[in-house]
């Protein structure tokens, strides 16, 4: 058979193929058959099994898109922070988020900037150190109002001790802002 047979000829030769046409020229058992690999498949189902198990293993080395290296995870009833690097708990420190009249976001978010030494736009230039901004205005940054943390005391943002966020920082700049995730939950 040629090479540029048509669209038609290819269907027909795939439907013999998985047995749906019973009356299929004899040439194409000779040219086109797949070898008798016998009732339990040999050797064939041996090197695919195998095959399959070196794909997956591959899969499974390849980094994940879901998986982030850092996690910072932000617990609102508690005011605590735990991170993680690699899965495993390195830190987990007091946080102070939306005090009553104010909101932190809820939800997993990925940074969107880092910002070593920012100062508030909206309250007075307030210092907010090693920010690490998630949405919009919202950030995890250092506050020297550290008597306030464990409890509700920010506008909105989360506040960590400047040692805290200065780890926290780092930690995201060596790995990567597309390597962390901020999960912010009750």
């Amino acid at each position: 058979m040629s090479r540029g047979g048509t669209h038609a000829s290819r269907e027909r030769i795939q439907s013999i193929f998985r047995g749906e046409v019973q009356d299929k020229p004899a040439a194409l058992d000779r040219e086109y058959a797949a070898p008798d690999i016998g009732e339990n498949g040999g050797d064939y189902d041996m090197r695919l099994t195998a095959l399959l198990a070196i794909l997956f293993g591959l899969v499974l080395s390849l980094p994940s898109s879901a998986q982030a290296e850092i996690v910072a995870r932000i617990n609102l009833s508690s005011q605590r922070m735990a991170v993680f690097v690699n899965g495993a708990a390195r830190y987990n420190w007091p946080v102070s988020t939306a005090r009553p009249g104010y909101r932190t976001p809820t939800g997993t978010f990925k940074p969107t900037a880092l910002v070593r030494y920012h100062r508030s736009s909206i309250y007075e230039g307030s210092p907010m150190p090693y920010s690490i901004f998630f949405l919009r205005g919202y950030a995890i940054h250092g506050s020297y109002e550290v008597k306030h943390l464990g409890r509700p005391a920010s506008h909105g943002c989360i506040r960590l001790h400047p040692s805290n966020a200065a780890a926290l920082y780092s930690l995201v700049q060596r790995y990567g802002t597309g390597n962390t995730l901020i999960k912010i939950a009750y």
